[in-house]
């Protein structure tokens, strides 16, 4: 796995790191390095050094700085001349889409120059303006049009036409209260690679605002539709979608068992996240139940369905049996 270092004046680097872990979960081979004002650069050469030291993979080391020519960079600058470290890459203009972007692409490669060349653009293209007529006045362009509504049809394309194999192929799906958000724009779209998330909730769908939110949430190049759970079930059978890969985000577990008994093919589903309310019992860091989310659950698992219980794809995954019994034990000491 390649190494990583954050180097910033102040405490950015630090902060940055925790922001970074509570998107993508805690990572190895990360460290912070940061100059304070009572440090030369000697000092903070001695630093950045530590803590390359500390990495098992030291010949792979990607420095994600925070400003060309400051000191930080400067030091790292003068740390990759040196004979020995020709594979150590530096990027300045840290962010939190750099960083992140950074994280997923440990995951396809072992090389610090080409995730350097992934994160490039998608740090970039994280600096955006709302609202989006200031942004085209900025950059010469048009402000992009309104999307299209969530439940248009597929393109021109004619009913009944069969792409591929004629069934939309549902690479992912996932139980989260929040739906997209950072750490599923993220992480977990890094990890499937889809053409299309669907959000499936009669709830979103009815609300302008959320599906607003919802759609300019997108990652980069991946298109984002709401939708209710009728339709995710049409979608399911349309055989237009047939060469789609999709990853489908539901609300509530009752929100995908009313897609399951509708015929949609889910054969895994991670349960990320189940915010807590009142009547519910904490079960894991991120799940709280109540007692009708517990026999909605036994029913989606009684239909052969696989449950994955974790936040982010970094943590270790809870055991489901577990879970579960936790999840009626709580709810049976409430009750008394």
């Amino acid at each position: 796995m390649v190494s990583i270092v954050l180097a910033s004046h102040g405490a950015f680097a630090e902060g940055i790191k925790q922001s970074g872990e509570m998107i993508f979960g805690p990572q190895e081979a990360v460290q912070a390095v940061v100059l304070t004002p009572d440090m030369g650069p000697e000092d903070l050469r001695a630093k950045i050094l530590n803590a390359v030291a500390t990495f098992e993979n030291q010949e792979e080391v990607l420095f994600l700085v925070d400003l060309w020519g400051g000191t930080p960079f400067n030091q790292v600058n003068l740390l990759l001349e040196e004979p020995g470290h020709e594979k150590w890459v530096a990027v300045t203009g840290l962010n939190l889409p750099m960083v992140i972007a950074a994280y997923g692409e440990r995951f396809a490669s072992e090389s610090a120059a080409d995730i350097a060349k992934v994160i490039f653009p998608e740090a970039v293209a994280g600096v955006k303006i709302k609202p989006e007529s200031l942004q085209a006045t900025l950059d010469g362009t048009q402000a992009p049009a309104a999307a299209a509504p969530a439940s248009a049809p597929v393109g021109a394309i004619p009913p009944g036409t069969v792409l591929g194999d004629g069934k939309i192929n549902i690479a992912f799906a996932r139980i989260d209260t929040r739906l997209l958000h950072g750490q599923v724009a993220t992480t977990v779209t890094k990890m499937v690679n889809p053409d299309r998330i669907i959000v499936c909730s009669d709830g979103v769908a009815a609300d302008d605002l959320r599906k607003s939110m919802i759609v300019q949430a997108a990652p980069p190049g991946v298109k984002v539709h709401v939708v209710p759970i009728w339709k995710i079930i049409e979608v399911s059978k349309d055989p237009r979608f047939g060469d789609t890969k999709a990853m489908l985000l539901f609300e509530t577990p009752q929100d995908l068992l009313r897609a399951l008994e509708g015929g949609v093919d889910i054969k895994e589903v991670n349960l990320g996240s189940m915010a807590h309310s009142l009547g519910k019992v904490v079960v894991t860091n991120a799940v709280a139940m109540d007692q009708a989310d517990v026999d909605c659950i036994e029913k989606i698992a009684s239909m052969g369905v696989k449950f994955d219980v974790r936040k982010v794809p970094a943590d270790k995954p809870e055991p489901f049996d577990a879970v579960m019994k936790k999840a009626k034990a709580e709810l049976a000491a409430q009750g008394k």
